[in-house]
């Protein structure tokens, strides 16, 4: 069953709750992280043209999008979008299920670290598609559930940590369905951070494919004409 718009607003300001009260800290976690380094590199290395505008869902603080030449980033707390302005980023507060985007006006869109927070993956997808031009391209920064890292985050989460107590982690493959099922076609992939979690002691240079064994994966898809 589809969740109303009652209700994904309710989930969403659950999930949303601690990145809106602890905006400053997680802003601060990116400081000096070699992690997101780490993470960074392999986002640009992507090959694939990617068309403008550039919009981020899921944008945060906006520490990725400074770094990608994303103009607008959207997300449900208002104190972290409050960062993203401040590095340049045009900010609208908003969800992924209801994209506060018309048809077919977004080039390329980026959800970095933010498929397993949505509340409905598939429904925010089929938005991305709604919203993206014709052969728009859509990339998805991913930690894989079979990884080290997938495994540490989801025994982070069964701890009741704050930031991933609502999380979802999915395969490669589920990943891959979403995928499929809502018109995208994959173009290009790179995984990276095969370092454990906890000890990270070097800057890696992401592999070209998918490796489910690895902490983070980009993908890059386009958005295919179903008609």
């Amino acid at each position: 069953m589809t969740p109303s718009s009652t209700t994904l607003h309710d989930n969403w300001r659950q999930t949303a709750s601690v990145f809106q009260e602890r905006a400053d800290e997680y802003d601060s976690w990116y400081k000096d992280s070699l992690l997101f380094r780490i993470e960074l590199s392999a986002l640009q290395q992507i090959a694939t043209p990617l068309p403008n505008p550039k919009v981020e869902i899921g944008a945060g603080p906006g520490r990725f999008a400074e770094q990608l030449e994303v103009t607008t980033g959207i997300d449900p707390a208002p104190a972290a979008l409050q960062r993203a302005l401040k590095r340049g980023i045009m900010c609208v507060v908003g969800i992924g299920e209801q994209l506060p985007i018309s048809p077919e006006k977004a080039g390329t869109l980026f959800m970095l670290f933010t498929l397993c927070f949505l509340v409905d993956p598939c429904r925010v997808l089929d938005e991305c598609n709604r919203a993206l031009k014709k052969d728009g391209r859509l990339v998805i920064g991913h930690v894989p559930a079979l990884s080290s890292w997938g495994q540490h985050l989801e025994n982070k989460k069964n701890n009741k940590d704050p930031y991933y107590r609502h999380a979802r982690f999915y395969t490669i493959a589920d990943t891959l369905t979403m995928l499929k099922l809502t018109n995208f076609t994959l173009l290009e992939s790179y995984s990276t951070l095969l370092q454990p979690p906890c000890n990270i002691e070097r800057l890696e240079t992401a592999q070209p494919g998918i490796n489910e064994q690895a902490g983070f994966c980009v993908l890059v898809a386009e958005k295919v004409d179903n008609i």
